[in-house]
């Protein structure tokens, strides 16, 4: 299982890293939109630190077998989720067509949805990691 959640989160990862490239082509903070769907720096900046961040403590798991480890990753794991959320829930905002578009503007509906998916898959496979590493 801790494989599967290792390929889940690099997949997510490649995905991201799409988006992000996306974005950065379009604009970035240069082409921000209005208020209501702006994206926050911190939150553009933090959302792919920590889930780098993550990604290394999950592989220090995977290298030694401490729970602990396992533990910190998924609770990296949930600052990442409320990360992607607030992105995701000004995306969806900002396809309405009411407020002014931003970079953000030109991600593909299918890479989002991937994006999304597999960190999802992530979330539980890495915290069933955890739980059965713990009963050891």
């Amino acid at each position: 299982m801790e494989f599967a959640a290792l390929g889940a989160w690099i997949l997510a990862a490649i995905a991201g890293t799409y988006l992000l490239a996306v974005w950065l082509a379009n604009g970035g903070l240069r082409r921000q939109a209005t208020k209501v769907t702006r994206f926050p720096t911190l939150i553009v900046v933090g959302h792919p630190v920590s889930a780098a961040l993550g990604l290394a403590v999950w592989v220090a798991y995977m290298a030694t077998g401490r729970a602990g480890y396992a533990w910190t990753a998924f609770c990296v794991l949930l600052l990442i989720v409320l990360q992607g959320f607030v992105l995701f829930t000004r995306w969806l905002v900002g396809r309405g067509g009411r407020h002014a578009r931003g970079a953000e503007q030109a991600f593909p509906a299918t890479a989002v949805l991937l994006h999304g998916t597999v960190a999802v898959a992530t979330v539980v496979l890495v915290f069933l990691s955890a739980i059965q590493v713990s009963r050891r």
